[in-house]
Parts: C-alpha cells; sequence; structure tokens
C-alpha cells in the first residue's frame, strides 16, 4: 500500500459501526492494486451521530466516494444530492459516488445478490421467491429481484421496527413493477411453508445465521425444504450457515452470502472507477 500512495491517491471510504470486522477495505485495495489505480479504500467508524459531519467531509476532502453500512444506510439519504432510481426505490444507500461535490447515492445489494445467483447457475426470472427479512440488504434485494423479472414475492418478517418498512416495499414494488408482492408475519408458520412450497427460492435476508446468531435458522423444521428447491443466504461468514446446512441436507441446492458480497463490491467499485473488479482474483485472495 505505502508504495501505491501519492501525492494524487484518491480516498473512498466505508461508514458504519461496527466496520473493523470488514472485508472491503482488503477487496478494494487489491482490487485497486490489480487494475493499476490510483484509490485508496479506508473504513471509519461512523454512527448516525456523525454521520452528517461525515459526508460533508466527502465533499470537503474531495473523496471519490464511500460505502455506507448499518446504521447509517437509510438516515444517509437526506445527506445526499441525488439518488439512483434503485436506491430512491428501496429507501436506502450502500454506495456513494461524488461528481465535482455532487453526491449520488447508489444501492447494490440487490445487484450483488442477483449476480451472485447468476454466478451460481441459478435462473428465478419469472418464478416466485420467499424471503425473510425487511432490513436495509432484504429490501434491496426484494426491490432489485422485482425490476429484473422475479415473477412473485412472499416476504416474512417478524412485526418489529422494520415491519413497517416491508409493507413500504411491498407497496412500491406493487406499484412500480410487475412483481407481485405480499408481505406475512413470520410467526405465522402456516403462510411460511405454504409459500416455500409454492417458491422456486427461499432467502434468508436477515442477521439470523451469523455472530452472534451463528448457531440459529429461521427454518429449524427440515420437511419445510424439498429437494427441488433452491435455498440461499446473504451470509457469507459463515461460508456455510445452519440454514444451509439444513438444506444440503434435504438435498437442497444452496447458495451463500459470498456472492452477494463479492458483486455488490464489483458493483460499487464501476460506479467509482468505470472499471471492472477482477472478481474471480479477489474471490481467489479473500476465499481460497
Amino acid at each position: 500500500m505505502a508504495e501505491r500512495i501519492t501525492g494524487h491517491t484518491e480516498l473512498i471510504g466505508l461508514m458504519a459501526t461496527p466496520i473493523r470486522h470488514s472485508l472491503s477495505p482488503t477487496m478494494h485495495n487489491e482490487a485497486f492494486a490489480k487494475l493499476g489505480l490510483d484509490y485508496a479504500y479506508l473504513a471509519f467508524e461512523v454512527g448516525n451521530d456523525q454521520l452528517e459531519d461525515a459526508i460533508k467531509g466527502i465533499r470537503a476532502l474531495g473523496m471519490r466516494g464511500s460505502n455506507v453500512s448499518m446504521p447509517n444506510k437509510q438516515v444517509v439519504l437526506k445527506y445526499l444530492d441525488k439518488l439512483s432510481p434503485a436506491a430512491e426505490m428501496v429507501g436506502a444507500v450502500n454506495t456513494i459516488v461524488n461528481d465535482d461535490g455532487i453526491l449520488t447515492g447508489h444501492i447494490t445489494d440487490g445487484t450483488g445478490f442477483m449476480l451472485g445467483l447468476k454466478q451460481a447457475d441459478v435462473n428465478i426470472i419469472g418464478k416466485k421467491m420467499t424471503l425473510c427479512g425487511a432490513g436495509g440488504a432484504a429490501t434491496a434485494v426484494c426491490i432489485q429481484a422485482a425490476l429484473d423479472g422475479v415473477k412473485e414475492l412472499s416476504i416474512f418478517n417478524r412485526k418489529d421496527d422494520f415491519y413497517k418498512n416491508a409493507q413500504r416495499t411491498v407497496a412500491v414494488i406493487n406499484e412500480k413493477t410487475d412483481c407481485k408482492a405480499t408481505l406475512y408475519d413470520i410467526e405465522d408458520k402456516v403462510s411460511l411453508r405454504r409459500e416455500i412450497l409454492e417458491s422456486a427460492i427461499f432467502t434468508n435476508a436477515t442477521g439470523v445465521g451469523m455472530k452472534p446468531l451463528q448457531d440459529k435458522s429461521l427454518i429449524t423444521d427440515s420437511t419445510m425444504l424439498r429437494p427441488d428447491l433452491i435455498v440461499a443466504d446473504t451470509v457469507y461468514a459463515p461460508i456455510e450457515t445452519v440454514l444451509l446446512k439444513l438444506a444440503r441436507e434435504q438435498g437442497c441446492k444452496t447458495v451463500n452470502g459470498l456472492g452477494m458480497m463479492l458483486w455488490q463490491g464489483a458493483a460499487a467499485f464501476k460506479v467509482w472507477t468505470d472499471q471492472e473488479m477482477p472478481v474471480d482474483y479477489i474471490k481467489g485472495l479473500l476465499f481460497k
């Protein structure tokens, strides 16, 4: 890294908390080095209280942009100048690009998920997906799936603070896309079983399965998973969650969150640099 830093090096950030565990700095800096691009990517512990000043800092320092993760994905919208169509529909941002002081927010999580499925030779266009979750990543996945041509979405979530967000997501999908979306309470196990049975793919887009819930799964009854069902998880650490292990044992094709993590990063990389991230090279470095 020291050999690459010059007086012309442009800075890209990652603003979230907690964030020191993230693989994104390694992923992007290795990609910059591989392509000979004069950028550096650093992680900053930034929460909602510091976010406004941090965004002002992007402009003041002439940074090229930043990634944004929890808990800032929705709060950051009010500090930006423009939103991509997908970010506006999702109501969240994970990537900011600075064009001469104009800050535009993008959301690449959903793109990453759909590209991850494609790389795993999974095609869900024109089919039905059942998904658990209503946070920023889950919303992005649902919106992008609907935009890409998934025919029907059944969304399950607890009646918590995110339930209203899920209601908004369903309304936006039904109003602005050709996809039919329906929301259910995740405690309604009868409906969950029925919707999974009618779906081509079941996706966990919650944090259940990653630390500190790495020994948990939203699905505990293996009879809900049939062999021809595709089971996907947005969690990438661990590589095989409890859900995916259960699904594999039932004969299901499984897709972990690694592809989503890599391809959402690649989409952000493209926005900042107008270059394609060397995804296979990065995957080999991070996940031998």
